[in-house]
């Protein structure tokens, strides 16, 4: 038999989904987090972590691997040297096709057809598919990019509870709420602002959308800021020739209600997820491997 595995490698963790030739799905795994920005022999062994939970559900062993055509997304396969090293890493499959994070959920979205996706989770980042083209907006890491991500949000509002520490701006219920879980240290938020990740600064995200929504005069203008940077991205996109857009990530479904209406109305739910994505770039590599 033929098999199709998709992989999605990303900041937070990793997953694999392995299906037969006809689409059936016969095994899941999930593994740690592989995102490049770790290092790759850490990235890589949670990826085999993933992948074998997926064959041994499967039931299937070492002896099949010669069976499975993959796919790879990776959060952070632009830096440097990570592409190579993948490429020289011996996977045991038949094929193995790897790109972006962005790219496989983009293929999954749109089902391989031509679109947009803009990723709001702990990261952002903005990306198209338009004929030969490719497109990508942002995404170069926290702190110096994902706007309007849960990270981003939670960064604005460590630093919005200093302010109002400081009395530069008036308390409000998320500051307070913000600076309750440091005991009112500025000291304790300084000592956690040198260890913390953008997982860390995210976990403050559904705080400061609740406080948000609630009319909360510091958290509001943190969301409206953000809801501009997310409606930017996705018009870059449209503007250059995406037909649509399909929102996504974990703080998408609650910051889609503070885009701007127009904007609203040219997005469209995701008929499939990263690992349709991953699976299909590993059909498309087969297929073209074949008609060569």
């Amino acid at each position: 038999m033929e098999f199709y595995l998709g992989i999605d490698a990303g900041g937070t963790h990793s997953r694999a989904r392995l299906v037969t030739a006809e689409g059936e799905v016969v095994g899941i795994g999930e593994g740690g987090p592989a995102n490049a920005r770790i290092g790759l022999p850490d990235a890589l062994e949670a990826v085999a972590q993933a992948y074998r939970e997926a064959m041994t559900q499967a039931g299937l062993d070492a002896t099949h691997y010669a069976d499975v055509r993959a796919g790879l997304g990776i959060a952070g396969l632009n830096r440097r040297g990570v592409l190579p090293g993948l490429q020289e890493h011996d996977f045991p499959f038949r094929s193995i096709a790897f790109a972006s994070d962005a790219a496989i959920a983009c293929l999954g979205a749109h089902a391989g057809e031509d679109g947009a996706i803009v990723i709001v989770g702990t990261g952002s980042i903005g990306f198209a598919r338009v004929g030969e083209e490719v497109h990508t907006i942002g995404g170069y890491g926290f702190p110096i990019s994902d706007e309007g991500s849960g990270a981003d949000l939670g960064l604005h509002a460590i630093r919005r509870s200093l302010w109002a520490r400081d009395g530069r701006i008036a308390h409000s219920r998320m500051t307070e709420e913000v600076l309750a879980i440091f005991e009112g240290s500025a000291g304790q938020i300084v000592a956690w602002t040198e260890r913390a990740t953008p997982t860390d600064y995210a976990a403050f995200a559904p705080l400061v959308m609740d406080c948000a929504t609630e009319g909360d005069p510091v958290a509001e203008p943190i969301v409206q800021e953000a809801a501009l940077l997310i409606d930017r991205l996705i018009r870059m996109l449209l503007d250059r020739g995406a037909p649509h857009c399909c929102l996504m990530g974990g703080v998408a479904a609650r910051m889609r209600d503070w885009l701007a209406a127009g904007i609203r109305e040219r997005l469209r739910d995701p008929i499939g997820d990263s690992l349709d994505g991953a699976i299909l770039l590993a059909r498309t590599k087969a297929a073209a491997k074949e008609a060569a």
